[in-house]
């Protein structure tokens, strides 16, 4: 139907008005496209950051990285798909043709499909990933023979950032191996070497007391989940024996408490004349033949 304005203005022979009109009517269509797209945008990035906080403030800390990883991707997929639908909006409204676009994109899409297989298992990898929950945001973990903190997990790659400070983007695609040090507990496991002559009862014991003084402390007292388990007599050195434990510490906290508990240990071995052992070599000559007179 025409508008009735455009009409009138034919009538009175003002074409050039009627073309300005239709102009400022298609200036409008599309400002009010780009501003619904933009205000629509905004109310979806709201609504899910408002989901996440409800959901945060219900679940417990140990989830809380994955709701927001989750989050943080959803906003990524309703931008792309609200730009998509409004690009094709605003071309249909200009006169072109949107359905033979799509048909291109579709076989253009096949093409690249093809031409691009390290990409596509880049995102189908990382949609597993995320929906197995197996990476969160502030873990540390060891993948593709990296080893940091993860800063961020998208649906392409994961950022880690390493001790040093170097940051390393691993393509979802190169993972096929996760270890995640972050998850619930984990241990600070420690090879005790002493000397061969030990006691192992005065050894045991002494570990036993330096663990307790840890755990008593204020400081350590959150980040030690349980007592100290020895393991025993591991393995024979060339000089020493090697006496395995470990303590059960919050998933932070490992190099933490096993520096720790290492360096008390030390000042307990001097105060309690424990042998440290160092390399030796024991040098044994042969008795001296005295050559017989006859």
């Amino acid at each position: 139907m025409k508008n009735p304005i455009i009409q009138f203005l034919r009538k009175l022979e003002l074409d050039i008005y009627v073309e300005w009109l239709d102009f400022i009517i298609l200036f409008l269509d599309i400002s009010i496209i780009l501003f619904l797209a933009w205000l629509i945008s905004r109310l979806s990035r709201r609504i899910i950051l408002g989901i996440e906080g409800k959901m945060t403030e219900h679940t417990a800390t140990d989830d809380t990285k994955r709701i927001k990883t989750l989050s943080r991707v959803m906003r990524y997929i309703t931008s792309v798909v609200i730009f998509a639908l409004s690009t094709m909006t605003v071309l249909s409204t200009l006169g072109i043709p949107v359905a033979p676009l799509i048909a291109t994109a579709g076989v253009a899409g096949v093409a690249i499909g093809f031409g691009a297989q390290s990409l596509v298992k880049d995102f189908f990898t990382g949609f597993v990933i995320l929906i197995e929950n197996q990476v969160r945001q502030g873990d540390r973990v060891n993948i593709a023979g990296k080893f940091g903190s993860v800063e961020e997990v998208t649906l392409r790659y994961i950022r880690l950032r390493d001790y040093e400070g170097v940051v390393h983007f691993v393509p979802n695609s190169a993972i096929s191996v996760v270890t995640n040090y972050s998850r619930n507990f984990i241990y600070a496991v420690m090879d005790v070497c002493v000397a061969y002559k030990t006691d192992l009862n005065h050894l045991n014991q002494t570990l036993i007391q330096v663990a307790k003084a840890m755990r008593e402390d204020p400081k350590f007292s959150d980040l030690i989940l349980a007592d100290l388990e020895i393991a025993g007599l591991d393995n024979f050195g060339d000089s020493s024996i090697v006496v395995k434990c470990r303590i059960k510490v919050d998933t932070n906290s490992q190099l933490l408490i096993k520096r720790e508990f290492q360096g008390r240990l030390k000042l307990a071995f001097e105060q309690e004349d424990i042998e440290i052992p160092f390399p030796q070599l024991v040098i044994q000559q042969p008795p001296k033949i005295t050559p017989s007179i006859t």
